[in-house]
């Protein structure tokens, strides 16, 4: 069986995210996932983690720019291709 991070290396081949994402996903980042996987609003979710909506705004730009995607969709594609979703 390949891994999920083969297989998408694969599909993405100009990124090696083994090296790209580092220490992430931190818990910070599984949390903020599974928020946006409910569908919550922007507003909601910010308000969950106790941080402004810019901030937000700041930390999905911030995982997009690291994963190299252009959409949060896209965001959440990869982020369940690479496991980082699982509960923790």
């Amino acid at each position: 069986m390949i891994s999920p991070l083969a297989e998408v290396t694969t599909a993405h081949p100009n990124c090696d995210y083994s090296v790209v994402v580092g220490k992430e996903p931190t818990a910070e980042t599984q949390r903020l996932l599974r928020l946006m996987q409910t569908g919550a609003t922007d507003r909601a979710i910010a308000r969950e983690l106790s941080v402004s909506l810019r901030t937000l705004h700041r930390r999905v730009a911030r995982l997009q720019s690291l994963l190299g995607v252009q959409s949060r969709f896209q965001l959440g594609v990869l982020a369940a291709e690479l496991e980082w979703l699982r509960p923790g």
